[in-house]
């Protein structure tokens, strides 16, 4: 695969999308093509950040015309050449450069204390292209000692190899990060949908070149990461698993949550505005670092229009069907729909739980939940189809669900209410506000439209199935209620035109400076 899938010398809105759109379909991906295809009038590009290129198939979206630019990176790509063997016998090793060492202490004291304003350095993108280079981190004796040296100080206690290797390997994407920005075209706008690795990138680049920089958070980067930090494919160990101390995997997991708390604040430094979806993230938002008074909320929107052929596709009769539209990994919880589709045969017999989504995101997961379908004697009940068009699936769905344990704003959710679909969620991110109201007094008097349950309960989840399945008086409430609350507060064309309001305003600050 090219680095450069498309390639333009300059755009208006810049996006970087860290392990998502194009190759990634659904939430914040589908997130990103709305907006691209909504907003026809700018021109569009989009840096890619991946994990290995082998975690990613084949572009999973038509490009849209006004997407000119399409870079792609892999962060964790594995080179045979730099693994532990070679380093420990290269005779190659350079000396390194104390003066520019001296200045990595201050920047690691700022990461692992926060000490003081953010380091000149970590917002000088020179730093880590002339003064120090990508191989006098990874390959100098300086680095060598400066590694020793905090293992001494930190953690003596636990295997050197493995904090080893864990420190160059969360550090080691900032140098590829920061050549990305030297070979970037010119660019109006920096916008990121998340903190992480591509919240990083956008205030790189906007401290270098002084460009406006949009942060939107569909869910908070940082707790979504501690959630999946044990299953994270990109956190490998020198040492077998089965002879690890606990001690030492929840240190070197601490390591990476601090990382990620630390780039996530660097990221909230420099955007403006910071976007949540719904109004409670933002104090999530200023608990990790933001500046509460950079925060604003913008609902997801959905077109409403489009869906409505959906209510028309349907039948009289009230589907038997429970629907859970998402990727088949563990933060979506797809075990605990299992076990409640099971609790919810036993009083109707012919329910059906079509899980939509792909499977081979964490093929061990969706293995195990394949397995658990088995035991559970439920092949007759739960169907693992696979992505599908929502337009063809929500008609003969009789209520949607999701069962995650972390979520922002949904986007399936509303394409449920607005296809007349009751929802039952967990209680995550603003599913609640979703379904029962909660922007204004105009919204809590629309009423209910779905049920909320605790996080991995299928007791819970099984009876609000039950009871929106077999009594029409209640599936008929949801649903009139849903279509409402969708096409009052959540349309497509109010949230591209917050957007493009702005886009527009920053794009004419910058241009009068």
């Amino acid at each position: 695969m090219e680095k450069y899938i498309k390639k333009s010398d300059s755009v208006d809105i810049m996006l970087f999308a860290e392990g998502t759109y194009p190759y990634v379909k659904g939430g914040v991906s589908s997130w990103i093509h709305q907006l691209i295809t909504g907003l026809p009038h700018y021109k569009f590009g989009i840096v890619f950040i991946g994990s290995k290129r082998e975690d990613y198939k084949e572009i999973s979206y038509k490009l849209p015309n006004n997407l000119t630019h399409l870079e792609v990176h892999y962060l964790f790509e594995e080179n045979p050449k730099d693994n532990e063997k070679n380093f420990y016998s290269s005779k190659k090793l350079t000396k390194g450069d104390k003066r520019a060492f001296n200045k990595l202490e201050k920047l690691y004291e700022w990461f692992r204390y926060e000490k003081g304003e953010i380091p000149l350095g970590l917002r000088n993108i020179e730093f880590f292209t002339e003064e120090l280079n990508e191989k006098d981190f990874l390959h100098s004796k300086e680095a060598w000692n400066f590694i020793e040296r905090r293992y001494q100080e930190n953690c003596p206690d636990i295997a050197f190899v493995d904090y080893f290797w864990t420190i160059r390997n969360i550090h080691k994407p900032i140098w590829q990060l920061s050549n990305i920005v030297k070979t970037l075209p010119k660019i109006g706008v920096l916008h990121s949908p998340s903190t992480g690795y591509a919240g990083f990138l956008g205030a790189l680049v906007s401290y270098d070149r002084n460009i406006p920089f949009v942060l939107t958070e569909h869910g908070i980067y940082i707790r979504e990461r501690k959630i999946d930090m044990l299953t994270a494919s990109w956190i490998e160990y020198q040492k077998p698993s089965l002879i690890q101390q606990y001690e030492e995997f929840n240190y070197i997991k601490q390591i990476w949550v601090n990382f990620f708390e630390k780039i996530g604040k660097f990221a909230y430094s420099k955007a403006s505005p910071i976007i949540s979806l719904f109004n409670s993230a933002r104090r999530i938002q200023a608990s990790f670092g933001a500046d509460i008074n950079k925060t604003i909320s913008i609902p997801n929107g959905v077109d409403v229009e489009d869906l409505k052929e959906c209510i028309d596709k349907r039948e009289e009769e009230i589907p038997k069907v429970v629907t859970l539209i998402g990727r088949v990994v563990p933060i979506k919880d797809i075990k605990t729909f299992i076990r409640a589709i099971k609790t919810a045969s036993n009083y109707l017999p012919d329910i059906e739980g079509w899980i939509v989504g792909p499977t081979d995101e964490d093929r061990d997961y969706a293995e195990e939940c394949s397995d658990m379908v088995e035991t559970m004697d439920l092949k007759r009940n739960i169907k693992f189809l696979g992505f599908q068009n929502i337009k063809e699936i929500l008609p003969k769905t009789g209520v949607l669900t999701l069962t995650s344990i972390s979520e922002g704003m949904p986007l399936v959710i509303l394409e449920g209410m607005a296809s007349g679909v009751p929802c039952v969620t967990t209680d995550v991110g603003c599913c609640r506000e979703l379904l029962f109201g909660g922007l204004n007094r105009e919204d809590i008097e629309i009423g209910q439209a779905g049920f909320v349950t605790h996080i991995a309960k299928p007791n819970e989840l099984a009876k609000a199935y039950l009871t929106i399945l077999m009594n029409e008086r209640v599936f008929k409430k949801f649903q009139r209620n849903g279509i409402e609350r969708v096409n009052r507060f959540y349309t497509k064309r109010e949230f591209l035109k917050t957007y493009d309001k702005i886009y527009r305003e920053r794009m004419d600050n910058k241009w009068q400076e």
